[in-house]
């Protein structure tokens, strides 16, 4: 079986999938890294490089192609990435929300904790965390509009739909494991 878990910015999807890794005692596999990784190769802000991406298809086309291969390759494993639910489409589809207030605390938190600067260039407060998401939203649905007309924040696309906004880290993940559980007991009939 092949975990696939999408979300809103906060939402706690790189937790979950982490723990699901763990859990479960499959790899995990990290599209928002390899996205990360590939901005600071070009000396650019994750920012940056999705806007680039709004131009050059291939900011998309190289992890994606990544995640395609995977899905065709390999099973029992857990991936995150907004199109991962597509590229990969027997995967179990799991999608995370959050409020967009707790969703932005949630990263300026993390943003603060991880000392990380490669989301955007200017985040120093609560309120350009907010600005940045919602820039990065934008790009990210008319980057996946425009190159495979999907919404990947449509939750009909996706299996398991879960609000974390008013749970704990602990609370989400019982419920998903439980989900998971009986989903791999499933497929094992």
């Amino acid at each position: 079986m092949i975990i696939s878990i999408s979300g809103a910015h906060g939402s706690g999807k790189s937790t979950i999938a982490q723990r699901l890794s763990e859990k479960l005692g499959w790899p995990r596999y990290y599209m928002g890294g390899l996205r990360r990784a590939a901005a600071k190769k070009r000396g650019m802000t994750l920012a940056e490089y999705n806007e680039l991406g709004e131009i050059d298809p291939a900011t998309d086309q190289e992890v994606d192609e990544y995640q395609r291969k995977l899905g065709e390759n390999e099973d029992n494993f857990v991936i995150e990435g907004r199109t991962s639910w597509y590229l990969i489409p027997h995967s179990l589809k799991l999608y995370f929300d959050v409020s967009e207030e707790e969703g932005n605390r949630r990263v300026f938190g993390h943003l603060q904790q991880e000392n990380d600067r490669n989301e955007d260039r200017n985040i120093e407060s609560l309120e350009d965390v907010k600005e940045s998401l919602r820039k990065r939203l934008v790009s990210d649905r008319l980057r996946y509009k425009k190159y495979y007309n999907i919404d990947v924040n449509d939750v009909n696309n996706y299996d398991f739909y879960f609000d974390t906004t008013n749970l704990t880290q602990d609370e989400v993940f019982q419920s998903v494991y439980k989900f998971v559980k009986e989903n791999l007991d499933i497929s094992k009939n």
